[in-house]
């Protein structure tokens, strides 16, 4: 029996070859999406799962006050570690501090390459569960040893065995390779990790103040990760240790009110926001929202079939008529109707796998993702064999009760008719299909204006020919001057500075910050920029009031740059000669700049302060000459740099790629929402392609009738087009409200935002309206130009 059913549903197949084109063609997209997106979320959702202690693994955080506001750091003091070891040991298997991820220039003999890594105390690999391929992983309890990736192995060593092997950490140190651990996976928050280093040698190279410092717990400057005993509940724990850092600070420091907690690695990806001391999402709304996507988009197939099976319903009502008279039950029917779902589905199946293949590098690409088919996995094939039960049910269901539900007797006697109202479902599904597709459409437009008015926000430098380059080792600094001079006399460069801190991006924030009538219930946390006096030059930051930092001034070493926010949070209306004190220490403010926007372009620019330092700073900021190209400033420069600094690999960031990094999510989700768009709309198009076949063909007569009394193309063309620019304009009715309020909501998340335009609207209203006359006039015109005697003829 199940046999005939499939060989029934072949034959009805290939007897409607354009109709299952259509219905292959759409259910393939469709399941193509949903796949793509079901990849997606599945290397989302198990982002860190490699590790076998995932679920015991926490981070140590904290939420401190200030003015008013909570907020989140991943930072710890530097003594933090040992008060969780010696007070708190039996909740804790492992407690280990952690550099931030460094690029650093690992050398061996003349092959130097930068590399990015940690530095861990021993117990690092084990926490972070690095599977080793040769050495083993606690040999960082000696300081003179590192862990190298098998990639970075390859990339010094090609296919000699790299452990006993030397490396040279930036010019200084000798470091022995005591392992080669296989490459984290890319969905890990610890995937690009090159190298791991010991902690000993961080604090001895380049932390070692911190081992003098005054106050080492009013410095957070390191990472802390633990990993619970086995009968620890985490929530337990993190309320036990709350006030850790509370017990240890002066008594000054208890009023930024610090509170430590534990943030399960579970949380680290997809629930890494913070707002006002509340864990507030993060990436897991991308997760519903590419969801809600797949789902929708497999739907818009789906009602395709089903809009098809249905519309074709009297063609094959004489077919159901005959089989119940000769004793077909309905569930038969019902069986044979859901046979052919399932043929469907299963060829669509096959087709969308394909494509999915063929789709990957595109979609990974845009995704910043390494997502591969599991073909070997299990669990993937069950999930697909799932995925066509569900599909072809939820495909084939209306038509099979539908269909099957025809009474022999009407049908047998030609008396079986549609009915005024059996188009109805048909209509409301495809007032579904384009309501999708519309929300789709303007919540593209939307996401990628938010992005473009945040680009356009003034940042108050200029980025343009700006180059930053992160100095690992002293020697540009030790010929400062020299270089500069070189560089300038080659008429490579505008002019050439020194920070602490690159241009887009915040590492120091002070609370220690006093003025003239502060409140002293008031906590501030300001960034705090140390520059050399060529800084404002190079980046070009524009002044308000004052002058800028200048090595003829030598008080200079004493003033301070302040943005405009600063000024307002401070209240001075005259700021420049004011003083400031810094750690009790007084500096006169000489200049007021514009705010420079260096974190999220979406949120209002902190307070921030900048003060004049010719010590070794570490990044480096170059202004490209612009009467000179890009290439031949760059080769002068590399020129140079490699003369002072062959210890370094000439390695340079241009500024304004940096700053368009911060809008990674928002492009990357405009893009794949684009994408998922447009195969939307090709979904619903294939569908009103076939349902506008299947009218024309069903009112053949009809226009042969109307072309014989006079009738002309244009006639028929309305009237076979008005019907179904009446269901557009029902779903932009529908539609528009809708996706006005969802992406308003998502709006909320910026402060600095996007209004809704109202053309918006107008674009993806016409624009879906063009698609539908283009996709419904090519069947209309092709009807109304066949010669009426053929069609008064057919029967």
């Amino acid at each position: 029996m199940i046999r005939n059913y499939f060989k029934i549903a072949w034959r009805n197949l290939k007897k409607s070859r354009g109709y299952t084109f259509i219905n292959i063609g759409g259910l393939a997209t469709g399941m193509a999406v949903a796949m793509l997106i079901g990849l997606w979320i599945w290397d989302e959702v198990t982002y860190d799962r490699y590790n076998r202690n995932y679920d015991r693994i926490a981070q140590v955080m904290q939420h401190q006050t200030f003015n008013g506001q909570i907020d989140t750091w991943p930072t710890m003091p530097y003594y933090m570690g040992e008060v969780l070891r010696d007070q708190y040991g039996d909740n804790f298997k492992q407690v280990v501090k952690s550099s931030w991820d460094m690029y650093k220039v690992l050398a061996v003999g003349d092959k130097k390459l930068r590399k990015i890594g940690r530095f861990m105390e021993a117990g690092g690999p084990e926490l972070i569960d690095v599977s080793m391929l040769s050495g083993t992983r606690d040999a960082l309890k000696d300081p003179g040893t590192v862990l190298i990736s098998a990639s970075a192995a390859k990339a010094y060593f090609g296919e000699v065995n790299a452990v006993g092997k030397t490396l040279l950490l930036d010019n200084k140190q000798s470091l022995i390779v005591r392992g080669v651990y296989k490459d984290l996976p890319h969905n890990s928050s610890f995937g690009n990790l090159d190298f791991i280093a010991s902690w000993d040698v961080f604090i001895d190279r380049y932390m070692a103040w911190i081992k003098t410092v005054s106050d080492p717990w009013g410095n957070n400057a390191f990472l802390l990760f633990v990993r619970l005993a086995d009968n620890a509940d985490l929530a337990k724990v993190s309320a036990r240790i709350a006030d850790t850092k509370l017990n240890n600070v002066r008594p000054e420091d208890r009023r930024y009110k610090p509170v430590i907690f534990l943030q399960p690695m579970s949380k680290w990806h997809l629930f890494q926001s913070f707002k006002n001391g509340m864990n507030t999402g993060g990436r897991i709304q991308f997760v519903w929202l590419f969801g809600a996507i797949g789902v929708v988009v497999l739907l818009l197939a789906c009602i395709n079939f089903m809009n098809l099976s249905t519309a074709r319903s009297e063609k094959r009502a004489r077919e159901v008529g005959i089989r119940k008279a000769v004793g077909s039950f309905r569930k038969q029917l019902i069986w044979q109707f859901f046979s052919e779902s399932l043929l469907v589905v299963i060829i669509g199946f096959v087709l969308s796998v394909i494509l999915v293949q063929l789709a990957l590098p595109f979609f990974n690409n845009v995704a910043d993702k390494k997502i591969t088919i599991p073909w070997t996995g299990p669990l993937f094939w069950l999930a697909g064999i799932v995925f066509i039960l569900l599909t072809s049910f939820i495909a084939g269901s209306y038509p099979a009760f539908y269909l099957s539900s025809f009474q022999p007797v009407r049908v047998l006697k030609g008396t079986f008719r549609a009915g005024r109202h059996a188009a109805l479902p048909r209509k409301v599904l495809v007032v579904i299909q384009f309501s999708a597709s519309l929300i789709l459409i303007i919540g593209t437009i939307i996401v990628f204006r938010q992005v473009e008015f945040a680009r356009n926000r003034p940042v108050g430098y200029s980025r343009e020919g700006l180059l930053s380059m992160e100095m690992s080792m002293t020697n540009i600094h030790d010929h400062f001057e020299v270089v500069r001079t070189a560089l300038k006399n080659a008429g490579a460069i505008v002019d050439m500075a020194e920070a602490s801190t690159p241009v887009t991006t915040v590492w120091q924030t002070n609370g220690d910050i006093r003025w003239k009538g502060k409140d002293p219930s008031m906590t501030v946390d300001m960034p705090t920029q140390t520059v050399s006096p060529e800084y404002g030059k190079t980046i070009g930051w524009q002044f308000v009031a004052g002058r800028d930092f200048s090595d003829a001034y030598a008080t200079d070493s004493a003033a301070f740059v302040l943005n405009e926010s600063a000024v307002r949070l401070m209240g001075l209306k005259n700021p420049v000669g004011e003083t400031v004190y810094w750690d009790g220490t007084p500096f006169i403010v000489i200049g007021v700049i514009k705010d420079l926007v260096a974190e999220s372009p979406y949120e209002p620019v902190r307070p921030s302060m900048y003060v004049m330092n010719r010590d070794f700073l570490g990044i480096t900021n170059i202004r490209i000459n612009p009467a000179v190209s890009s290439h031949t400033a760059l080769a002068k420069i590399e020129e140079v740099f490699r003369k002072y600094n062959p210890e370094q690999p000439f390695d340079y960031q241009f500024v304004d790629i940096e700053y368009a990094r911060k809008f990674g999510n928002e492009v990357r989700v405009g893009k794949l929402t684009t994408f998922f768009a447009i195969l939307a709309i090709f979904i619903s198009c294939l569908g009103l392609f076939g349902m506008a076949s299947f009218m024309a063909e069903q009112r053949t007569k009809e226009i042969g009738v109307r072309k014989v009394l006079g009738a002309s193309v244009f006639n028929l063309w309305a009237m076979l087009s008005k019907d179904f620019l009446l269901l557009v304009g029902v779903a932009l009715a529908i539609a528009v409200p809708l996706a006005y309020y969802f992406m308003h909501e998502w709006l909320q998340h910026y402060t600095y935002r996007s209004e809704i335009a109202w053309w918006i609207f107008v674009v993806a209203g016409v624009g879906i309206i063009l698609v539908t006359l283009a996709t419904v006039s090519f069947q209309s015109v092709k009807a109304a130009l066949v010669n009426p005697v053929k069609s008064l003829r057919s029967e």
